[in-house]
């Protein structure tokens, strides 16, 4: 067959065979050939709300039939955009929060970075621009946030890196110590997810993340805690700062920020950077988007954060993770995969070496369930509107799935 038009992300040009999803309800999404899956990725870890839900239907119509669109450069604004700030800014696990609006999370990093080396710069230290980041991790495909992620077989094909970000393994602090004090007075932050999300849903080791703090304070770094996956409830908290009990100096965010409906990402940044920002009144700060502040995108935000606060859909994913760790744990017990890891609601399976987690993840499709297959990690990350059944389901079609011997 020839391939469409549609050339489709993260996929072979050359494929011709998709499956082409028509609607959703709650935790469950349909094909154009009639048949049902329970969505357990939430989309693409974003769906938190769960699919088809009114009031954010009803919330982006009523905004776009007052406006649909209008640019927030310079002197002007609209409603929803001032609203969803300080809506994000009053849930920020920090005081004093200021939010820059993107429409994506590769967007809020590659802003992050910015920001981070600008405020630097403006605070008289120009020579700070190195970004640390880790290995493995994921942060998004603009060059910036690309050359943040680490997973170098993403890096393929696409040329020189943005300069001076250095990799580090996930877990070693004294990798992270080691640049900071070979490179004294360069390093601009260290970036970091609080659970990995994409690089094989890997959460952090005890104290890591404090530490991460520790050493930024140290030795003069910001802390950029990429919160893209996490935030907005996926761990239970509405930040994964706020899980783990982390101060970063600026987050960024996307997905569940509208719960996928529409796009949205941005930057939450505390006192240490807008304090810097702020300082000189003639300043003008040269970065944004056209959609940045987009009112129909804000509107979805504004009114998914309703439903996760009113709907009380944070308590929700913890109850979906302590099902998901029970059940899960027992199949490493069992010795059916090699580990099981998560926390909150994003939980992961890693198979035996010799499996292949894509045969995995076709043979969870014709049971009528979607998983994330990340090389022979299975990944899930429902939403929270999931039920217990729908879950129960998920599990048992992973455990028919997983090869018995290991083998692919």
């Amino acid at each position: 067959m020839t391939p469409p038009h549609f050339l489709h992300p993260f996929a072979r040009p050359a494929a011709s065979d998709f499956i082409s999803i028509v609607s959703g309800e709650g935790a469950t999404v349909r094909d154009d050939q009639g048949r049902s899956y329970v969505d357990a990725l939430a989309g693409l870890w974003y769906c938190n709300v769960g699919h088809g839900r009114a009031e954010i239907v009803g919330a982006v119509t009523a905004q776009m039939k007052q406006l649909a669109g209008f640019h927030t450069f310079d002197i002007f604004s609209n409603p929803a955009a001032d609203e969803v700030s300080e809506l994000i800014a009053g849930i920020a696990p920090f005081p004093n929060a200021r939010v820059f609006l993107t429409s994506s999370g590769s967007e809020a990093v590659d802003s992050a970075i910015k920001i981070a080396r600008l405020t630097h710069m403006l605070d008289g230290r120009s020579e700070r621009r190195v970004v640390i980041s880790r290995t493995p991790s994921y942060h998004g495909v603009t060059y910036g946030a690309l050359a943040a992620t680490g997973l170098p077989r993403n890096h393929f094909g696409f040329g020189e890196m943005l300069a001076d970000v250095v990799p580090v393994p996930h877990a070693d602090l004294d990798a992270v110590e080691r640049v900071l004090t070979e490179r004294p007075g360069e390093v601009a932050a260290v970036i970091a997810e609080p659970v990995i999300g994409g690089g094989g849903v890997r959460p952090p080791l005890p104290g890591y993340l404090q530490g991460l703090r520790r050493l930024c304070d140290d030795h003069g770094a910001l802390l950029i805690l990429d919160e893209v996956i996490c935030g907005f409830g996926r761990l239970g908290a509405w930040w994964g700062a706020e899980h783990y009990g982390v101060r970063p100096d600026m987050m960024t965010f996307a997905k569940g920020a509208t719960s996928g409906y529409l796009p949205l990402g941005g930057v939450v940044m505390g006192t240490k950077v807008r304090q810097v920002l702020e300082a000189d009144d003639s300043f003008v700060l040269r970065h944004g988007h056209t959609y940045s502040g987009h009112p129909a995108a804000c509107a979805a935000a504004i009114a998914s954060i309703s439903l996760l606060r009113d709907d009380a859909l944070l308590e929700q994913a913890s109850k979906i993770g302590k099902r998901l760790a029970a059940a899960l744990h027992d199949f490493a017990d069992e010795g059916l995969v090699a580990e099981t890891r998560g926390v909150g609601a994003i939980w992961a399976v890693e198979l035996h070496p010799n499996a292949d987690g894509k045969k995995v993840r076709d043979s969870m499709l014709e049971r009528g369930v979607i998983v994330r297959a990340l090389d022979n990690v299975i990944a899930l990350c429902p939403p929270f509107v999931i039920s217990d059944s729908e879950l129960d389901h998920c599990v048992e079609a992973l455990a028919e799935c997983i090869p018995k011997d290991g083998a692919a």
